[in-house]
């Protein structure tokens, strides 16, 4: 009788893998997200599907309060935002667009300079 209950179970495991990975897999169409160094302070770049187009943000963080820095936002090579903004209070900056989908893959491109030095920072994704 335990031999019967073993093989139950197993197999009730056997089946239910395939059903849990099936759950948890990732949308084709996930919104995507960069993290990294940015001078003093971090970054967050991320696209995320919006209708017929994507959402771009740009999140700078940790940054001197008051400091100015320049973000330059790219969508297949074409600008769609640079702007000069300074740090708030808390030593954030977040600039937000959106950009419509084209054919095929797109690419996004976000470069962040401080005005007047030499920290920076980049990163790109690409979306299918």
């Amino acid at each position: 009788m335990s031999h019967r209950i073993t093989a139950a179970l197993a197999a009730g495991s056997l089946l239910a893998a395939p059903v849990a990975l099936v759950a948890t897999a990732p949308s084709a169409h996930a919104d995507v997200e960069r993290h990294g160094k940015c001078g003093p302070g971090v970054y967050d770049f991320s696209v995320d599907r919006e209708g017929a187009g994507f959402e771009v943000s740009a999140d700078v963080d940790g940054l001197k309060p008051g400091s100015r820095w320049k973000i330059v936002l790219r969508h297949d090579g074409t600008k769609i935002a640079s702007v000069t903004r300074r740090a708030d209070r808390e030593g954030d900056i977040d600039v937000e667009r959106y950009a419509r989908g084209s054919a095929g893959a797109d690419t996004f491109k976000m470069k962040v300079k401080r005005v007047g030095g030499t920290a920076s920072c980049g990163a790109s994704i690409t979306v299918r």
